[in-house]
């Protein structure tokens, strides 16, 4: 198993670098309109840093936060919320790790909308930029996040394994790296601020400012009239509540598989932090067959390449609810399957962000998204305490089987989201929204 660990990394980043060199020949220039001079993309990249644990409450809050005090100083929030998280890791005080689990929730929550959120509004408000050069911008951001990702993993392994530091030592090798982040949003994003901003008109004064907060018109009322505007939305439009299936079905079963994979793979002694890497690293193979596929030279379409993704994630859970039979794990299969599904989440993600900009409008995008992601923690929620159950009766983890019976629900699930998608895509099948071919034609215009 530890050679198998060294051998994937090694020929994953070879076969990502060779995606990336191909995607890059195969795509016209006109095709992917820069983003590389639009100065938000530099603060934008610097902030990609995964976390993973998520509170049910927190997509909530989280959606709540930015209307009260503004875009910089809740991702100034989230750089401490994350920060004290991970200092949470030294104590062995239960009550503290609790703390901890809360903050790592809300930290990723605001990780997933905040800055983002930030960028589109400076790339659209402030600085006027094309909103054609958007999913540019998020592919290279992307790009980014999949290589610093598999970084964190090979260094995560230098600290733990290779120099006996401890498990807790890539956690706080964290917290400067928050602080750095902070640092660039409460310096340079400042500058900016005060640079070339155009004035506020007055319905910006009665409804909050970009980044300072409120005035007059309350936060929690603003976020009520949105949740409110995406749920008349959500019901109104049956392509948003197929769309929204999909991501809770897939996303929740991606949020179940965070737990699981160290459980499965750890008995048999593999580097945690290669395995981590390898992970990554076949995601990053997947978004680069995604620019691959939906170029010039191939013109697949976002749907099937999201039909893709999850047939692919079913046929990975499939395959690992044989590979931990009570009694006889096969390691190096589950292994293999965890990168099937890495790589259908490399698919995935695009696709979906690209039907997502296509289906829902912009100005009620944030209460729709907030309304998506509450099933989605609820059936993450509802599979991990089931499996739980099903551990503490047997007495014994794999042996009693409740590893196995959850990857067998999440198989179904995947099953139940490759059902939405061959509705929504036999929806869509005339609908231009839902195709690159008018994205392309607008860009070559």
């Amino acid at each position: 198993m530890l050679v198998t660990a060294y051998l994937a990394i090694v020929f994953l980043l070879a076969l990502c670098v060779g995606l990336e060199l191909t995607a890059r020949r195969v795509t016209p220039p006109q095709s992917t309109p820069t983003a590389v001079a639009n100065p938000a993309f530099r603060g934008f990249q610097t902030i990609f840093l995964r976390a993973y644990l998520l509170a049910l409450w927190a997509d909530w809050l989280q959606g709540w936060l930015p209307q009260a005090l503004g875009r910089r100083q809740t991702c100034l929030l989230f750089c401490l919320s994350y920060s004290a998280c991970c200092l949470t890791k030294l104590s062995r005080d239960y009550f503290v790790l609790i703390v901890g689990r809360i903050l790592g929730g809300l930290s990723t929550s605001l990780l997933a909308t905040t800055f983002e959120a930030w960028y589109v509004h400076r790339h659209v408000d402030v600085h006027d930029f094309p909103k054609e050069w958007i999913p540019s911008t998020f592919t290279k951001a992307a790009t980014w996040n999949h290589g610093l990702a598999v970084g964190a993993g090979l260094v995560a392994n230098l600290l733990a394994e290779w120099l006996h530091l401890g498990p807790v030592a890539p956690f706080l090798l964290a917290v400067p790296c928050l602080a750095c982040c902070g640092w660039v949003v409460l310096t340079d994003w400042g500058k900016e601020e005060a640079q070339g901003v155009p004035e506020v008109d007055k319905q910006t004064l009665l409804t909050g400012t970009p980044n300072g907060g409120v005035t007059h018109l309350s936060a929690k009322a603003r976020f009520s009239r949105s949740c409110h505007e995406g749920l008349r939305c959500l019901l109104s439009d049956r392509r948003v509540m197929l769309l929204g299936g999909v991501q809770a079905l897939f996303e929740s079963v991606l949020y179940i598989f965070v737990f699981l994979w160290t459980p499965v793979l750890d008995p048999h002694g593999p580097p945690l932090g290669i395995v981590f890497s390898c992970l990554m690293a076949a995601s990053m193979v997947g978004s680069s067959l995604y620019r691959l596929a939906t170029s010039t030279q191939y013109r697949l379409q976002p749907g099937h390449v999201l039909c893709l993704a999850v047939l692919m994630a079913f046929f990975s859970f499939f395959m690992l609810t044989f590979s931990t039979a009570p009694g006889q794990p096969r390691p190096h299969e589950s292994f293999l399957a965890f990168l099937l599904l890495e790589l259908a989440c490399g698919l995935y993600f695009p696709a979906f962000s690209f039907l997502q900009g296509r289906v829902i409008p912009e100005e009620k995008r944030a209460g729709v998204l907030a309304w998506f992601r509450l099933p989605l923690h609820l059936l993450a929620c509802l599979g991990l305490l089931a499996l739980h159950g099903e551990v503490s009766g047997t007495g014994g983890g794999e042996g009693g089987g409740g590893t196995r019976h959850m990857f067998g629900g999440c198989a179904v699930m995947m099953l139940a989201a490759l059902m939405a998608v061959v509705s929504l895509f036999t929806l869509g099948r005339h609908d231009t929204d839902l195709r690159l071919e008018g994205n392309r034609a607008e860009w070559e215009m």
